[in-house]
């Protein structure tokens, strides 16, 4: 019996320094040294250096001169991400009908809005209710507007736009997409 317990103590203190400190220490090593960028957050800094943001997580944007993100479906504040998941609202629920044309009547309600139809991911969510992106669809709605609460050319916005499109990963997957934090800061930088 003695004997038994010996051998699964040693197993435990064994087992706990190879996958408690080694293997972690071993991932940790190899992200810091060949993904240091992604593993430290991606994080995103203005011309001041300060962290703004993540190119992982949306953030909410609500004035006119600013490009929207897609709508956050996180509960107790927008953009939560200790609470990342879905709605779970199906099509047909009353509560996802009632906020799509809130969200929609928002998009309609700025200065300057295209009388086009608002894309779907303008006022949906995402299934993180994080996601940083939009589609370029989306941005192209939105450039006349953030153009004239900016007072600049449509052509200038239309430029940027066009400098923050993301093409499909491996050129199979996904859609092309615009990161709004990424999009928003060079809008800032303009003078």
């Amino acid at each position: 019996m003695q004997k038994v317990l010996i051998q699964s103590a040693l197993m435990l203190i064994i087992m706990t320094m190879v996958t408690g400190v080694a293997y972690p220490l071993f991932v940790t090593i190899i992200a810091q040294t060949f993904f240091p960028h992604q593993a430290n957050g991606s994080l995103i800094k203005n011309e001041r250096g300060e962290v703004v943001g993540s190119e992982l997580l949306g953030q909410q944007f609500s004035e006119a001169k600013y490009f929207s993100s897609r709508p956050s479906a996180t509960s107790s504040y927008a953009y939560n991400a200790a609470a990342s998941g879905g709605s779970n609202l199906g099509p047909t629920n009353e509560d996802l009908t009632k906020q799509i044309a809130e969200r929609i009547k928002t998009q309609k309600d700025f200065p300057g809005a295209s009388l086009a139809k608002v894309p779907i991911d303008l006022v949906t969510t995402s299934s993180s209710g994080l996601d940083p992106h939009i589609s370029t669809e989306s941005a192209l709605y939105q450039a006349e507007r953030v153009a004239l609460a900016r007072s600049i050319s449509k052509a200038t916005v239309l430029n940027l736009i066009d400098q923050c499109v993301e093409p499909r990963q491996f050129q199979i997957l996904g859609e092309p997409r615009v990161n709004v934090l990424k999009l928003n800061l060079l809008l800032d930088r303009q003078k």
